[in-house]
């Protein structure tokens, strides 16, 4: 992995000619994506991360923390305590250098020996198990590293109205998918282009059923204008 996601985080903190982000799905048409959103304030994230932070409470663990945006206002506004990790070297950087206090290149499927009140997950943070097959493993570890009470906020988005309609008045879905939520992330920044990486989207319903399956409940929390939504995952 090059880490281009994490340079371009690292150069717009440090001012160092930052440019767009290009990204590009197996069903989506390449798109430029500012680094800025990244650096966003509370007052500027949209409802349903700011009612994420608003329930985060205890001891927080941010996986996939990227710029460390959610991390930074539960650290500073709401005193809470944070741990923030990223498998990205120049993320973790740029969190230091934003004054998060416990930031660290880390692979939540390789974290041991903690326990947390609240795992965040956010920005479609689930989607980096990449394949369905892979959902109750990651339920699982995350399980894991809950302490009695605690609960995993995530959200993601049902992306089936990204598909045609066949003829049937179904969606046309092409066979190589395993689950439709299953796609493939390219990332280009300043003229590089990361290896394509697999990404997922999950839908409410097929979320819920592996909560279940794997021993935790699973909570609707909001539902946002398209597709999107926020849930809870608990004892």
């Amino acid at each position: 992995m090059k880490d281009l996601f994490g340079q371009a985080i690292l150069d717009y903190q440090t001012n160092n000619a930052p440019e767009d982000l290009i990204t590009e799905t197996t069903i989506s048409e390449e798109d430029e994506m500012s680094v800025a959103y990244l650096f966003r304030s509370h007052a500027e994230m949209p409802l349903m991360e700011q009612k994420a932070l608003q329930l985060a409470r205890g001891k927080v663990l941010d996986v996939g923390c990227g710029a460390g945006s959610h991390s930074l206002y539960l650290q500073n506004e709401r005193n809470l305590d944070v741990t923030s990790i990223d498998i990205s070297a120049n993320a973790i950087q740029a969190c230091a250098l934003r004054g998060l206090k416990d930031a660290k290149i880390q692979d939540v499927m390789t974290l041991s020996n903690e326990k947390y009140d609240t795992i965040l997950l956010l920005m479609n943070g689930a989607g980096m198990c990449g394949k369905l097959k892979n959902i109750p493993n990651f339920i699982l570890k995350l399980k894991s590293l809950l302490l009695p009470g605690g609960q995993i906020l995530l959200d993601s988005s049902d992306i089936i109205y990204m598909f045609d309609d066949d003829e049937d008045g179904g969606k046309w879905i092409p066979s190589d998918n395993h689950y439709y939520g299953e796609i493939v992330f390219n990332i280009s920044y300043k003229g590089e282009k990361e290896k394509p990486f697999d990404w997922m989207f999950i839908d409410y319903n097929t979320l819920q059923n592996a909560a279940l399956d794997n021993g935790l409940q699973c909570e609707l929390i909001l539902e946002g204008e398209h597709y999107d939504y926020l849930a809870k995952l608990s004892f």
